[in-house]
């Protein structure tokens, strides 16, 4: 039984559509490409300029523009106010997908997708993990990712691991106690893949190499492993395909937009030109030629719930300049660097746990602007926000009770409102940084 593709038809995402309608894009030449590119870009313009009032206002009221380069780059601070202000004419919460972002960069929001284009994110996944003999229907999942600690939440994800073959391994505690009893379960269980985030992934390949472990040989089935959600060094890649013993793949992704590109067996980063149209950027909105440094701009060619119509993401890359229109390649992403945090008491825990601490925080009324979390002391974290209210002492308080849930008792938690929060040179913000000088 394809317990995956089930569970998504029975959420009314149609996955077989989706898949046989992917499959005609990509049997498309480099000409016919060319000419549905086009077509699918006017009529997601054309679509979300007569039936979605927000973008309607976002656009000043004009309903055609000259050259796709006319049309205003949106940002996530454009998209920082309630959801049903956002959706389209005939979408609503109960038949579409929604979600909230990470908060990695500091600008969390909640999202939308109609059903179909949610389905087609799925079948575009699928397809590039297929590349290595992986299926998500069938194969088993050493997932280094994190959970939701309240009840509900956490039981919703166990029993989603349970539907997807998966096992999680999570990436609040990376002890070598807990690296230790996850390896004891690689030697019990027939993994085909390991996927999660890449600072937990690094730390238990570092683990691994001072234990002096070769993980395809404790669990031979072991195919592959895929990290996603922070950049990967180089350094650290050769080192994991080294102690795993399987090609480490690099995948970026959004959860609002989809997987933006993955590395295919050629070793190229590979973007997603089926469902998304990729621009380089300049700090004008200018177009960049493949292979200048810009800040990345996407368009989701099908969401028709909410509008992601050059759509700046935060991130700054370059794409290759040998790359097609059809088959574009990402020469490097810049950017998506989270720091490991060091406890008093030994534990270290990957910077993205403080995506699910700050969950507590985001807000659907947009409260919250932005925010950063900075770890002054061994024992001491600072919270920098903006907002259009300060935090009640209620909030304060419930932040610091899951700052100690997630990571440990005893810690200071310090709280800064700000009108503006510092940016790097290339405008990004960085949710969590680290002053101490730590080897890890």
């Amino acid at each position: 039984m394809k317990l995956f593709d089930l569970t998504l038809q029975l959420k009314g995402f149609p996955i077989k559509k989706a898949r046989r309608y992917l499959q005609s894009i990509n049997a498309k030449t480099e000409d016919d490409f060319g000419d549905f590119l086009n077509q699918q870009k006017q009529d997601i313009l054309d679509f979300h300029l007569k039936n979605n009032q927000f973008y309607i206002q976002f656009t000043n009221g004009k309903n055609n523009f000259d050259h796709w380069e006319d049309i205003p780059v949106m940002t996530k601070s454009d998209l920082q106010q309630p959801l049903q202000n956002r959706l389209s004419t005939g979408h609503k919460s109960v038949n579409s997908y929604i979600n909230k972002t990470s908060g990695s960069s500091g600008d969390p929001f909640i999202f939308a997708k109609d059903k179909f284009c949610h389905a087609l994110t799925w079948a575009v996944i699928q397809q590039r993990f297929s590349w290595y003999d992986i299926d998500f229907n069938s194969s088993k999942q050493a997932r280094f990712y994190g959970i939701p600690l309240d009840f509900a939440g956490f039981t919703k994800e166990k029993i989603k691991d349970a539907l997807s073959g998966r096992q999680r391994f999570s990436v609040f505690d990376l002890s070598d106690e807990a690296f230790t009893k996850h390896l004891k379960k690689f030697r019990t269980t027939s993994f085909d893949y390991i996927n999660g985030y890449t600072s937990a992934i690094v730390q238990f390949a570092k683990f691994l190499e001072r234990g002096k472990f070769h993980l395809k040989t404790i669990c031979p089935t072991l195919k592959a492993c895929v990290v996603t959600s922070e950049m990967l060094f180089e350094d650290d890649k050769k080192l994991m395909e080294k102690v795993f013993g399987v090609p480490v793949i690099n995948e970026y992704g959004a959860s609002e937009l989809d997987l933006i590109a993955f590395e295919n067996p050629n070793r190229q980063w590979q973007i997603n030109s089926e469902t998304l149209y990729v621009e380089i950027l300049d700090e004008n909105d200018n177009l960049l030629p493949n292979g200048q440094e810009g800040r990345i701009v996407i368009t989701s060619l099908f969401n028709k719930a909410h509008p992601f119509i050059r759509y700046d993401i935060g991130d700054i890359g370059i794409l290759s300049e040998d790359g097609s229109l059809k088959k574009p390649t990402l020469k490097k992403l810049i950017g998506r660097t989270n720091d490991i945090a060091v406890l008093p008491s030994g534990k270290k825990a990957a910077g993205l746990t403080f995506y699910y601490i700050t969950k507590s925080i985001i807000e659907d009324d947009g409260n919250i602007k932005e925010f950063v979390i900075e770890q002054l002391k061994i024992d001491t974290f600072k919270i920098t926000y903006t907002c259009r209210q300060p935090l009640e002492a209620a909030q304060e308080e419930k932040i610091k009770i899951e700052m100690e849930r997630y990571l440990e008792p005893g810690l200071v938690i310090l709280f800064e409102q700000t009108s503006n929060l510092n940016r790097s040179s290339h405008g990004k913000l960085k949710q969590f940084s680290s002053q101490l000088k730590t080897t890890l």
